[in-house]
């Protein structure tokens, strides 16, 4: 569901190694510091923090990416082909989209309809079911939901089906996106100015400099330039 698999696309195994190593040393680091300045009072809270600030990016994604299909169906205005091909590729982002909202959404719509309470059990063989029914989708929920906000994330929505260089560019937006919400939100209040500077910067900048290296890559070696995802016919 979340991952790229359009017939031809290039995988360079050095870039996934190379973004693996960066995402574990920037959360080492995170780790490290909110345990030392006392930013998180327990490894679950820090934990917790992880899993809000992954599904925040999710959603962050979720509404960046349509803007940026719709600039690229822009400046594909000249070429109903290369429209019809970006949207024929995108569906897919989008169908990843809609399987991780809806697998986080299964929760409260459990508990809001009153199926989790026993509602429906309004005789043995029902609760039967209810029960049986509830234990079996959360036991497939909740691995499919961190699961898939996991890969959502490394995968940037499988947005490599549209063209190898959407996910790094995507990536960089969604990073200083973030940023940005770290800033308002007064994100590591408890840690002193350089160390503080350090934390919010790591991220985009790290997360930039491997971007800028994928696209490099992607060029020298496979002949792939960011122009190619408008799919325009030489000439």
């Amino acid at each position: 569901m979340f991952k790229p698999s359009r017939p031809g696309i290039v995988d360079d195994a050095l870039v996934a190694r190379v973004q693996k190593i960066r995402t574990l040393v920037g959360l080492g680091a995170v780790v490290w510091l909110s345990v030392a300045y006392k930013v998180a009072q327990s490894v679950g809270d820090i934990a917790d923090d992880r899993l809000s600030q992954s599904w925040n990016s999710v959603l962050m994604l979720s509404v960046t990416f349509p803007v940026a299909v719709g600039i690229l169906l822009a400046l594909a205005l000249a070429a109903p082909s290369a429209r019809r091909e970006l949207l024929r590729r995108a569906a897919r982002c989008f169908g990843a989209i809609v399987a991780i909202v809806a697998a986080v959404a299964v929760f409260p719509a459990a508990v809001l309809s009153g199926f989790v309470d026993g509602r429906f059990a309004t005789s043995p063989a029902m609760a039967v079911v209810t029960y049986g029914t509830t234990v079996l989708t959360f036991l497939w929920v909740v691995p499919f939901m961190f699961w898939g906000i996991g890969l959502a994330l490394v995968h940037v929505f499988r947005t490599a089906d549209i063209h190898e260089t959407v996910p790094p560019l995507l990536a960089m937006a969604l990073v200083w996106e973030m940023t940005l919400v770290d800033l308002f939100t007064g994100a590591y209040a408890g840690v002193p100015g350089p160390l503080r500077v350090l934390l919010v910067l790591g991220a985009p900048v790290s997360v930039t400099a491997v971007g800028l290296w994928e696209l490099r890559r992607l060029r020298a070696h496979y002949g792939i330039a960011v122009r190619d995802m408008l799919m325009r016919q030489p000439g």
